[in-house]
Protein backbone atom coordinates (compact mmCIF):
# COMPACT_ATOMS: atom_id res chain seq x y z
CA UNK A 1 0.00 0.00 0.00
CA UNK A 2 1.35 3.44 -0.89
CA UNK A 3 1.50 6.55 0.92
CA UNK A 4 -1.10 8.92 0.15
CA UNK A 5 0.89 12.30 -1.43
CA UNK A 6 0.50 15.90 0.04
CA UNK A 7 -2.49 16.43 -2.22
CA UNK A 8 -4.35 14.10 -1.28
CA UNK A 9 -4.12 14.65 2.59
CA UNK A 10 -5.33 18.32 1.83
CA UNK A 11 -7.73 17.26 0.20
CA UNK A 12 -9.35 15.41 3.17
CA UNK A 13 -8.52 18.08 5.27
CA UNK A 14 -10.31 20.05 3.50
CA UNK A 15 -13.33 17.63 2.78
CA UNK A 16 -13.12 17.25 6.72
CA UNK A 17 -13.28 21.24 7.50
CA UNK A 18 -16.20 21.44 4.83
CA UNK A 19 -18.29 18.52 6.29
CA UNK A 20 -17.48 19.98 9.95
CA UNK A 21 -18.88 23.49 8.74
CA UNK A 22 -21.71 22.64 7.41
CA UNK A 23 -23.01 20.52 10.43
CA UNK A 24 -22.13 23.94 12.72
CA UNK A 25 -24.04 25.88 10.94
CA UNK A 26 -26.53 23.38 10.73
CA UNK A 27 -26.98 23.22 14.55
CA UNK A 28 -26.76 26.89 14.77
CA UNK A 29 -29.78 27.28 12.12
CA UNK A 30 -31.66 25.14 14.34
CA UNK A 31 -30.92 26.63 17.58
CA UNK A 32 -31.48 30.42 15.92
CA UNK A 33 -35.13 29.46 14.66
CA UNK A 34 -36.34 27.01 17.78
CA UNK A 35 -34.63 30.28 20.48
CA UNK A 36 -37.11 32.63 22.72
CA UNK A 37 -37.99 36.06 20.95
CA UNK A 38 -36.61 38.66 23.13
CA UNK A 39 -39.17 41.12 24.88
CA UNK A 40 -39.64 44.22 23.23
CA UNK A 41 -37.70 46.68 24.97
CA UNK A 42 -37.67 50.59 25.40
CA UNK A 43 -34.33 52.65 26.08
CA UNK A 44 -34.92 55.27 28.32
CA UNK A 45 -32.51 58.13 28.90
CA UNK A 46 -32.77 61.22 31.34
CA UNK A 47 -29.69 63.66 33.19
CA UNK A 48 -26.93 61.39 32.08
CA UNK A 49 -28.25 57.73 32.73
CA UNK A 50 -29.86 55.09 30.15
CA UNK A 51 -32.07 52.36 31.21
CA UNK A 52 -33.66 49.44 29.73
CA UNK A 53 -37.49 49.39 29.93
CA UNK A 54 -38.88 45.86 29.77
CA UNK A 55 -42.62 45.62 29.16
CA UNK A 56 -44.45 46.14 32.01
CA UNK A 57 -47.24 43.96 30.48
CA UNK A 58 -47.52 42.23 27.29
CA UNK A 59 -50.25 40.13 25.70
CA UNK A 60 -50.88 38.85 21.77
CA UNK A 61 -53.65 41.27 20.49
CA UNK A 62 -56.53 38.76 21.29
CA UNK A 63 -55.61 39.57 24.80
CA UNK A 64 -55.43 35.63 25.27
CA UNK A 65 -51.79 34.75 25.32
CA UNK A 66 -49.87 36.89 27.83
CA UNK A 67 -46.05 36.28 28.11
CA UNK A 68 -45.71 39.61 30.94
CA UNK A 69 -48.01 40.36 33.23
CA UNK A 70 -48.07 43.11 35.78
CA UNK A 71 -46.30 42.65 39.14
CA UNK A 72 -48.55 43.61 42.20
CA UNK A 73 -52.13 43.95 42.10
CA UNK A 74 -53.44 44.77 38.56
CA UNK A 75 -57.09 45.44 40.03
CA UNK A 76 -58.97 47.88 38.31
CA UNK A 77 -57.34 47.14 34.50
CA UNK A 78 -57.55 45.16 32.38
CA UNK A 79 -54.57 42.52 33.50
CA UNK A 80 -56.53 41.93 36.37
CA UNK A 81 -58.66 38.51 35.24
CA UNK A 82 -55.60 37.60 32.47
CA UNK A 83 -53.69 34.10 33.24
CA UNK A 84 -50.67 33.82 31.69
CA UNK A 85 -50.59 31.97 28.09
CA UNK A 86 -50.48 28.05 29.03
CA UNK A 87 -47.42 27.75 26.05
CA UNK A 88 -45.52 30.45 28.78
CA UNK A 89 -43.80 28.39 31.78
CA UNK A 90 -41.84 31.47 31.50
CA UNK A 91 -44.41 33.98 31.52
CA UNK A 92 -43.05 36.22 34.12
CA UNK A 93 -43.98 39.35 35.71
CA UNK A 94 -43.67 43.48 34.72
CA UNK A 95 -42.01 45.94 36.66
CA UNK A 96 -42.26 49.78 36.42
CA UNK A 97 -38.99 50.59 36.07
CA UNK A 98 -37.19 53.72 37.86
CA UNK A 99 -35.34 56.76 36.18
CA UNK A 100 -35.01 60.18 37.95
CA UNK A 101 -35.69 62.64 35.86
CA UNK A 102 -35.02 66.07 37.36
CA UNK A 103 -37.12 68.96 36.98
CA UNK A 104 -35.95 71.19 33.34
CA UNK A 105 -34.24 67.58 31.94
CA UNK A 106 -36.18 65.89 29.44
CA UNK A 107 -36.86 62.38 28.87
CA UNK A 108 -35.84 60.84 25.56
CA UNK A 109 -37.29 57.24 25.30
CA UNK A 110 -35.95 55.51 21.73
CA UNK A 111 -38.35 52.99 20.24
CA UNK A 112 -38.39 49.66 18.44
CA UNK A 113 -39.08 49.68 15.30
CA UNK A 114 -41.96 47.23 16.40
CA UNK A 115 -43.46 49.75 18.31
CA UNK A 116 -42.95 52.56 16.49
CA UNK A 117 -44.16 50.85 13.66
CA UNK A 118 -47.86 50.05 15.94
CA UNK A 119 -50.28 52.84 16.83
CA UNK A 120 -48.90 53.56 20.21
CA UNK A 121 -49.70 55.89 22.78
CA UNK A 122 -48.55 57.04 25.92
CA UNK A 123 -50.30 58.55 29.43
CA UNK A 124 -47.96 61.22 30.93
CA UNK A 125 -48.17 61.49 34.43
CA UNK A 126 -47.44 64.84 35.86
CA UNK A 127 -48.22 66.26 39.47
CA UNK A 128 -48.94 69.72 40.53
CA UNK A 129 -47.33 71.18 44.04
CA UNK A 130 -50.73 70.79 46.02
CA UNK A 131 -50.02 66.54 45.04
CA UNK A 132 -52.57 66.35 42.11
CA UNK A 133 -51.99 64.62 39.42
CA UNK A 134 -52.89 65.23 35.86
CA UNK A 135 -52.81 62.95 32.97
CA UNK A 136 -52.18 64.04 29.40
CA UNK A 137 -52.06 61.78 26.76
CA UNK A 138 -49.14 61.61 23.62
CA UNK A 139 -49.80 59.16 20.30
CA UNK A 140 -48.03 58.16 17.35
CA UNK A 141 -50.35 60.69 15.56
CA UNK A 142 -48.12 63.70 17.89
CA UNK A 143 -44.74 62.46 15.95
CA UNK A 144 -43.23 62.21 12.49
CA UNK A 145 -44.38 58.95 10.84
CA UNK A 146 -42.66 56.20 12.78
CA UNK A 147 -40.59 58.28 15.13
CA UNK A 148 -38.01 55.89 16.54
CA UNK A 149 -37.01 58.54 19.25
CA UNK A 150 -39.14 60.59 21.57
CA UNK A 151 -38.40 63.78 23.67
CA UNK A 152 -40.72 64.49 26.88
CA UNK A 153 -40.82 67.79 28.44
CA UNK A 154 -40.34 66.89 32.45
CA UNK A 155 -41.74 70.15 33.07
CA UNK A 156 -43.90 71.33 30.45
CA UNK A 157 -45.50 73.98 32.58
CA UNK A 158 -44.01 76.45 36.23
CA UNK A 159 -46.35 74.02 38.18
CA UNK A 160 -45.92 70.26 36.37
CA UNK A 161 -43.53 68.10 37.04
CA UNK A 162 -43.29 64.56 35.26
CA UNK A 163 -43.63 61.58 37.11
CA UNK A 164 -44.15 58.95 35.16
CA UNK A 165 -45.01 57.53 31.89
CA UNK A 166 -46.20 54.49 30.55
CA UNK A 167 -46.43 53.43 26.70
CA UNK A 168 -48.90 51.62 25.73
CA UNK A 169 -49.88 49.38 22.22
CA UNK A 170 -53.35 49.99 22.26
CA UNK A 171 -56.55 47.62 21.05
CA UNK A 172 -60.19 48.45 20.41
CA UNK A 173 -62.36 46.55 23.01
CA UNK A 174 -66.42 46.02 22.99
CA UNK A 175 -68.13 45.91 26.86
CA UNK A 176 -71.53 43.86 27.02
CA UNK A 177 -73.33 47.56 25.91
CA UNK A 178 -71.50 47.84 22.89
CA UNK A 179 -69.66 50.33 24.13
CA UNK A 180 -66.56 50.63 22.52
CA UNK A 181 -62.97 51.96 24.13
CA UNK A 182 -59.39 50.85 23.98
CA UNK A 183 -57.54 48.73 26.47
CA UNK A 184 -53.81 48.06 25.89
CA UNK A 185 -52.13 44.64 25.17
CA UNK A 186 -48.67 45.57 26.05
CA UNK A 187 -47.27 48.60 28.14
CA UNK A 188 -44.04 49.90 29.44
CA UNK A 189 -44.06 51.44 32.34
CA UNK A 190 -41.89 54.33 33.63
CA UNK A 191 -41.74 56.21 37.18
CA UNK A 192 -39.40 59.58 37.12
CA UNK A 193 -39.94 60.82 40.51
Amino acid sequence: MSKPNARTIVALVAAALLMLTVAFVGVLVVLVRNADEPDVTITAYAHGKTVTVRPFSYCTVTMQDCHILPEGNAEGTVFATLPCAQQTPDCHRGRTVELEVPPGYPLQLSLPKKIADAPWLAQLIYVLPTGEKVDRVISRNDYPDRALALTLDSMPEPDLRLIGVELQLPILARDETGKEFYVPHAAWSISTA
